[in-house]
């Protein structure tokens, strides 16, 4: 047992420390690819990308145990990851836009749109990697401990096999002749749909954001201890341009979900929604963890401040008017004629007044319950009208029948909605401090999501989830206030 343990404290730095020469060598492979667009040449620089997609994942557990200092262990393999990623994510966009020039002369508006897209992820990546660099060096210099929280583990989970998807999918050659078997299993990833890579890749941006957003709220006073002096006013100012950062992204969030909806494309336009939803309740816990919610001593609480102004008119944005948007462009592209026989336009007028009565309602309380909606809240809506349209996204050209009975499903849905919104002696929990209560519930409906995203079931879940949510008052009714105020398990 002794010598086993030697051996696997020996393995432990090949893998912390043998990712970059792997992707060092696979970009050299890329390379080589677009210059003689040679089979074998991708299939190794494949290989490579794979290795080093291996060492990343298990790295991490091999440190933890056979790692002779922990600390160390966890700053290198932090160091390889951004050397790693420095290389990886540049490599992928060129390689993009070799593909569209080399296979696609006559390339569509949708794969430029792509590649634009896979652009602004590899530069939201590395901006995320020297921002991080840059919050863990502020904790380090005020003696606090730094650590791995789970949306960063997450991130380091998805971020090397998307790598691996980004980097086969554009350096992918056709091979001349009979291809080797294991040519042969790897070429699929060369001919995967938009619609699976768009998934992968919004997630992946959501998980990106959240994680900046995640080391603002717990590393973000920090950095401005030496900044303001002792200035309150001054140190105030300038934390509420993190929460309102993350308000403005709750906004383009909602307004990328319209273009993607607008391409046919509701599976990526939904992910976006859920993605709004996510820094709509991001922006709020970083306020509130800043001491921004909280007036300054000796000084009168603002009714209206700028921060408060700048969510409403995010949330009026990404969950009144969004949906609405999203609503009319599916049903009115319906060639049935019966379909387009609905009162679409009205119904989408009508929840965005209600949305946005809904918003102004929750501006003006003067009674607000800490935890608690006051009616259905306006994300919960979104994600509510929005779900059957999935279903529909999904029925094709020869299910009529079936279209006619989601459009008057969905049309009937948004008049329930506008209704449930306004509807204010019902009481809701806030789901985002529920769900930071218990993890276990986190997990369980981020495993359902990842295991359904990529298949037409997706509708089916997303709605029953909202289902149960919409009904959820019945069980929750009775919940001590000062329980569902609380965020985290402390």
């Amino acid at each position: 047992m002794p010598s086993d343990r030697k051996l696997l404290k020996k393995i432990t730095p090949i893998l912390v420390y043998g990712r970059p020469p792997l992707v060092f060598g696979g970009m050299i492979c890329a390379i080589a690819v677009m210059l003689t667009k040679r089979p074998e040449v991708y299939l190794c620089g494949t290989l490579l990308f794979f290795a080093a997609m291996v060492f990343d994942l298990v790295d991490g557990w091999f440190s933890d145990r056979f790692g002779e200092n922990l600390s160390l262990a966890q700053l290198a393999d932090r160091i390889m990851d951004r050397v790693v990623y420095s290389i990886v994510f540049p490599l992928v966009a060129v390689g993009m836009m070799w593909r569209l020039q080399s296979f696609s002369p006559v390339h569509g508006k949708k794969e430029l749109v792509h590649a634009i897209f896979v652009l602004f992820l590899c530069v939201t990546v590395l901006i995320r990697d020297n921002f991080a660099h840059f919050m863990r060096g502020m904790a380090v210099r005020n003696d606090k401990e730094v650590g791995f929280a789970e949306l960063n583990r997450l991130r380091t989970i998805v971020a090397a096999p998307l790598g691996l998807v980004l980097y086969a999918h554009a350096f992918y050659i056709l091979p001349h002749g009979q291809p080797l078997p294991l040519y042969s299993a790897i070429s699929w990833l060369g001919h995967l749909p938009l619609r699976t890579l768009y998934v992968v890749e919004i997630v992946f941006l959501t998980i990106n954001f959240g994680s900046i957003a995640g080391y603002c709220r717990k590393y973000g006073s920090y950095c401005l201890d030496d900044l303001c002096l002792g200035d309150d006013v001054l140190r105030r100012k300038i934390l509420s341009v993190f929460p309102n950062s993350l308000t403005l992204m709750n906004a383009m969030m909602g307004l990328m979900a319209v273009f993607f909806a607008s391409q046919q494309k509701m599976h990526e336009a939904y992910i976006l929604l859920i993605g709004a939803t996510v820094f709509d309740k991001l922006d709020g816990a970083l306020a509130r963890k800043l001491g921004l919610t909280e007036p300054l001593p000796d000084t009168e609480a603002k009714r209206f401040t700028l921060g408060g102004i700048l969510d409403d008119v995010a949330d009026g944005v990404s969950f009144c008017i969004v949906p609405a948007w999203i609503f009319y462009l599916m049903l009115s592209g319906c060639s049935d004629p019966k379909v387009q026989g609905l009162p679409i336009m009205f119904a989408a007028v009508v929840y965005v007044v209600a949305g946005l009565a809904r918003l102004v309602y929750f501006t003006l309380d003067r009674h607000p319950i800490p935890g608690i909606f006051k009616g259905m809240p306006t994300p919960a809506g979104a994600l509510f009208v929005t779900a059957p349209l999935l279903l529909l996204c999904h029925a094709g050209s020869g299910h009529t029948q079936w279209d006619w009975y989601v459009s008057v499903f969905s049309v009937a849905l948004m008049f329930i909605t506008a209704v449930l919104m306004n509807l204010y002696p019902v009481k809701y929990l806030h789901m985002g401090r529920f769900m930071d209560r218990n993890p276990w519930f986190t997990g369980l409906v981020l495993c359902l999501l990842f295991v359904f995203v990529f298949t037409p079931w997706f509708g089916y879940v997303v709605f029953a989830l909202m289902a149960l949510y919409v009904l959820s008052p019945i069980v929750t009714r009775n919940v001590d206030p000062r329980e569902a105020a609380r965020e985290g398990r402390g």
